[in-house]
């Protein structure tokens, strides 16, 4: 499932670059055009390279919930479950803490 999160979030910022050379080459064609002034065009590029950042933004939100929910469905243990049972254990065992060791990313 890690995999599949990395190549998720690598399509996405291969869709950005692309989207922006797009956004560039599509307001470069309005200002050869005549529908769009040269002087406006940077600032054309700029409003829409930040909508579609804010769309981004928004996309990687919903993404984060429905893998929340996922998660908890799965019943998968949280970093936080863990280190609690750690402890837990550590404490019936009667020995000191468990060593803070970061569990491999999910």
């Amino acid at each position: 499932m890690n995999e599949l999160i990395r190549k998720a979030l690598s399509l996405g910022v291969g869709i950005t670059v692309a989207s922006k050379e797009k956004i560039e080459s599509v307001v470069d064609e309005l200002v050869k055009k005549g529908e769009v002034a040269p002087a406006e065009s940077g600032e054309l590029i700029a409003s829409l390279i930040a909508k579609g950042e804010e769309g981004q933004s928004e996309m990687k939100r919903l993404a984060r919930e429905q893998l929340q929910k996922l998660l908890a469905e799965l019943h998968v243990a949280t970093r936080s479950d863990i280190e609690r049972l750690e402890q837990r254990i550590a404490k019936l065992e009667g020995t000191p803490e468990a060593p803070e060791t970061a569990p491999p990313p999910l």
